[in-house]
């Protein structure tokens, strides 16, 4: 693909995305004037408002996919991994904050999505074997808690870059919203 189409198609992708999330009803031809691209470009590309909305799905999962690669979850240190991974969460739920469960019915993105979740389950896992994480909360809670609170970071502190907003999510994660306790 020629490196202009390449651009022209990432910004597609990206418009998409942040359009979709507002209005999961927006027309090829508002993304693609959104995007500043002719919308017969789009239609070139893509046959069907539907093909369109995969191709941002499935570019949201790739940019999930390298976030969770460069957190190194298996074997960097847990609180770094910890870090590592929220921070290109939020990078990735600003960039692409389209919801993804729309999609689920799609077989590949399922399986996908599936084989993320279990990485970070077992990541998890380990960061409570090796103590970092209470070992005492019910199973799957930190797995249910820690989507939503990088969600909120990437939509609720956008003055943050996204390491800052990670600094907040982990420590909000780790420390809670309570205030310490004298003793």
């Amino acid at each position: 693909m020629r490196a202009d189409a390449a651009r022209n198609l990432e910004r597609v992708l990206s418009t998409g995305a942040r359009m979709l999330a507002d209005d999961p009803s927006v027309t090829i031809a508002a993304i693609a004037a959104a995007a500043g691209v002719d919308r017969r470009t789009v239609y070139r590309r893509f046959a069907s408002r539907e093909e369109l909305m995969a191709a941002v799905y499935g570019a949201r999962y790739d940019a999930v996919e390298e976030a969770v690669a460069a957190a190194r979850l298996r074997e960097a240190p847990v609180a770094v991994a910890l870090h590592r991974y929220v921070e290109g969460i939020v990078a990735v739920n600003r960039k692409w904050p389209v919801e993804t469960s729309r999609m689920l019915r799609e077989e590949t993105l399922r399986e996908r999505r599936n084989r993320l979740i279990e990485e970070v389950d077992a990541f998890l896992r380990r960061a409570t074997e090796e103590g970092l994480l209470r070992s005492d909360l019910p199973p799957g809670w930190v797995a249910t808690i820690l989507p939503p609170l990088m969600e909120q970071a990437a939509d609720d502190l956008p003055e943050l870059s996204a390491a800052q907003a990670a600094d907040v999510v982990v420590d909000t994660l780790l420390r809670g919203a309570g205030a310490p306790q004298s003793r």
